[in-house]
């Protein structure tokens, strides 16, 4: 073992990772040499991390390092204090608080060392501050500027950021708004004076949606500057690359494409590891175990006709931007389950919150819980209503193995319930509702129609050629699209953040990962991101 490994074994965890930070961004700097014939590819990220690295920040800097070991010129947008009130650097029950912008930028400072940046910091328009004054929540929701919806667009981060979807009209959620829409409109500033000093071919974002990256996605493509957005992927840490909303997963499968018995094989090992709650989602193991159908719950079901299992969504989740096309929101899709279930006694409902809704041993649990909501209408007390909390490890495979049928808002296992064989109602856009999987109704009353003739009927039938798009494209999913970035992390004790393991110089050349490779072609060759 050389002197500096010996070194580093013998350093906290943190300071490990901020040694091999700090190695890797000399080593790049060192080797890397640019062609500066070639417009470089833009990097910005400032809503995946602040002092630590989440996935997300992770999958970033992984692939500027690799561009850059490949030749290719890379240029980081790089906060300095630049916004007043950042996504992450928001205290959900504190409007005072300020976000961490010293720490926050000693790790950008690790992160781009040797690494062409353009540091940005905040300078507010007093005019901008002065027409926010005295406004109320609805009206700086709907705040337009220079044409630019500023409200709308900073919407979806404060809604995350607080983990709930309704905002009361307080004087916190009115500060907060103004302070958003704000540092939104000095990214925005900031960022166009950066695209016309730099002149990237390429912008790449961390998923486009959340304020930040939305106002540069925005002034790139007014200027016709390709952007491609990133997400976290299904398989434990992978990415997902995309020209489109990297939110929404869009993919194109190949029309051609049919799964082979050596792939059936591959996605029947995932799905058999998947019915047993072996998994993650966005690195955060929510499963520990899963629970069997008890014996009471068993008792319960004999009284009734037939059950439906009811999956919903965290309100505040950014996949409800898509996902709201036939409700405005979660709650009122809801509502109109719980009005089903108010005429049809017969029926046993089981309501199944969202592990995401509560994350044990952190602050990140949401405001307006789907048991919240229930409670205030007392439907968690109807004799045809059994609710399975977020903590709850009952197995949902169970539940949908006895279903009539299964009703979803947009979750993930609507996927998987029709690959069981289940026919599956869906009431709004998921990942998987661009390709024929489930039912999707084109509207509200369609919905309600929809589901009170499944529930009159004997049976429901589940369409064949459902299964097979369901399984060829939850196999596109894991194996095509989720780029594999296992080889360069590691988990950390804290939830949702993971480490870089060691690994040389050379492991970031495309040709050597598969992960970066993808991330290559993708981004200079404009080829599709697959592996």
């Amino acid at each position: 073992m050389s002197k500096f490994l010996l070194r580093l074994s013998r350093l906290p965890a943190a300071l490990i990772q901020r040694a091999r930070i700090v190695r890797l961004a000399a080593g790049v700097a060192r080797q890397a040499v640019a062609d500066r014939s070639r417009r470089p590819v833009a990097f910005f990220n400032a809503s995946a991390r602040l002092r630590n690295l989440s996935l997300n920040a992770a999958f970033s800097q992984l692939s500027a390092w690799s561009l850059r070991m490949a030749g290719v010129p890379v240029v980081h947008f790089v906060c300095r204090a630049g916004m007043t009130r950042c996504v992450l650097g928001t205290d959900p029950d504190d409007a005072s608080v300020e976000p961490p912008c010293h720490s926050c930028i000693q790790q950008s400072e690790r992160l781009y060392a040797g690494a062409q940046t353009h540091w940005f910091s905040i300078e507010k328009s007093d005019e901008l501050k002065a027409a926010l004054q005295g406004l109320d929540v609805p009206t700086l929701q709907s705040f337009s500027h220079e044409s630019v919806p500023l409200g709308e667009i900073v919407l979806p981060s404060l809604r995350w950021a607080l983990r709930r979807h309704t905002l009361p009209d307080n004087q916190d959620m009115r500060f907060m708004l103004r302070e958003y829409i704000l540092s939104a409109f000095n990214v925005a500033r900031e960022f166009e004076a950066f695209l016309e000093e730099h002149q990237p071919q390429t912008v790449v974002l961390f998923n486009g949606l959340m304020y930040p990256e939305a106002m540069a996605r925005r002034a790139a493509q007014a200027r016709g500057i390709r952007v491609v957005t990133h997400e976290v992927g299904i398989q434990p840490n992978s990415a997902f690359f995309t020209e489109g909303q990297a939110t929404a997963y869009p993919m194109e499968i190949p029309t051609d494409f049919q799964l082979d018995d050596a792939q059936d094989a591959q996605l029947n090992q995932y799905l058999e590891g998947r019915f047993q709650g072996r998994f993650t989602m966005a690195g955060i193991q929510f499963w520990p175990h899963m629970q069997a159908l008890d014996e009471a719950f068993l008792a319960k079901a004999t009284g009734f006709e037939r059950i439906v299992p009811v999956f919903t969504n965290v309100i505040f989740d950014t996949s409800q931007i898509h996902a709201n096309t036939l409700f405005p929101d979660m709650f009122a899709w809801l509502a109109e389950v719980v009005d089903l279930i108010k005429t049809h006694p017969d029926t046993l409902f089981v309501i199944r919150a969202h592990p995401d809704e509560i994350r044990e041993g952190t602050r990140k649990h949401t405001r307006e819980s789907v048991q919240d909501w229930l409670r205030a209408r007392g439907v968690d007390q109807w004799p045809n209503v059994v609710f399975v909390g977020p903590t709850e490890y009952l197995s949902s495979y169970a539940l949908i193995q006895r279903a009539h049928f299964v009703l979803v808002y947009n979750s993930s296992i609507g996927l998987e319930a029709s690959i069981l064989g289940k026919p599956v109602l869906i009431g709004g856009a998921a990942r998987y509702t661009q390709y024929p999987t489930v039912y999707l109704p084109k509207d509200r009353k369609a919905f309600v129609k929809q589901a009170r003739a499944f529930l009159a009927a004997a049976n429901v039938a589940q369409p064949q050629e459902f299964v097979l798009a369901a399984r060829r494209l939850l196999y596109f999913q894991l194996f095509r699209t989720s780029l594999p970035f296992d080889h360069f992390l590691q988990a950390q004790p804290r939830m949702g953040y993971v480490g870089l393991k060691a690994f040389p110089l050379s492991a970031l050349l495309p040709e050597n990962s598969p992960a970066l490779s993808a991330v290559h072609r993708g981004i200079v060759d404009r080829d599709a991101f697959l592996v």
